[in-house]
């Protein structure tokens, strides 16, 4: 009964909003019914928490999306992949957002030892074996929030390496110097916070070109 309210009210409440918008901004409705030229592509978890146009103040249209359990980024994803190529490559946005954020159930069931479901405990697989790679100073950590800070973090820099590594990302790069960046959104302040490691260093961006540019 209270899922069937929320959806009646969701209904409401998108009716209200599709009022306001026509109210304050006129041409947006009927501009984005033409098409859309958004500058962003966000790379983010699916919780419900995290919902990025609203975190960052924005408008429809103003972010492209991808989200999942955790923001991980599987080599043989097909989805994760295809919304990548078609943002860089047809959309042509010119920054890409890959996001974690605190509280993340995802990073917080790779850093046990119970099962979530096969689905599940294959999709985590990438975040686990960063805390395989980074046992001995998880361990000295005093608490698990300073361990699940620590690997939501680890888990956005492999997901940035990963973004730069393919090829339609390097051309853009290259071409037309569109920037990859990893953020972390903290969900107890509403903030965006920049992830120390991201930005890519001379010797990261040559052993890219040299290893992963694709002519």
């Amino acid at each position: 009964m209270a899922s069937e309210n929320a959806v009646t009210r969701a209904h409401a409440s998108n009716k209200d909003w599709a009022s306001s918008i026509a109210s304050t901004h006129p041409d947006l409705l009927p501009s984005l019914a033409k098409g859309q030229a958004p500058p962003i592509l966000w790379i983010g978890c699916s919780d419900s928490r995290v919902p990025e146009t609203t975190i960052l103040g924005l408008k429809p249209g103003d972010v492209f999306v991808h989200r999942n359990i955790a923001n991980i980024l599987h080599a043989s994803d097909m989805s994760s992949l295809a919304v990548i190529e078609y943002a860089v490559a047809v959309l042509k946005v010119q920054h890409v957002m890959l996001s974690g954020h605190t509280g993340c159930g995802g990073v917080n069931a790779a850093l046990g030892n119970a099962s979530v479901g096969s689905v599940l405990d294959g999709w985590l697989m990438p975040v686990r074996k960063l805390r395989a790679q980074f046992e001995t100073k998880l361990a000295g950590m005093a608490s698990h929030e300073e361990r699940a800070a620590f690997l939501t973090r680890e888990n956005v820099r492999q997901g940035v390496k990963s973004i730069r590594s393919m090829g339609v990302v390097d051309k853009a790069i290259r071409e037309r110097g569109m920037d990859v960046q990893g953020v972390v959104y903290n969900v107890g302040t509403g903030l965006l916070e920049g992830v120390e490691g991201t930005e890519e260093q001379p010797e990261e961006r040559s052993c890219r070109e040299t290893v992963f540019r694709v002519m």
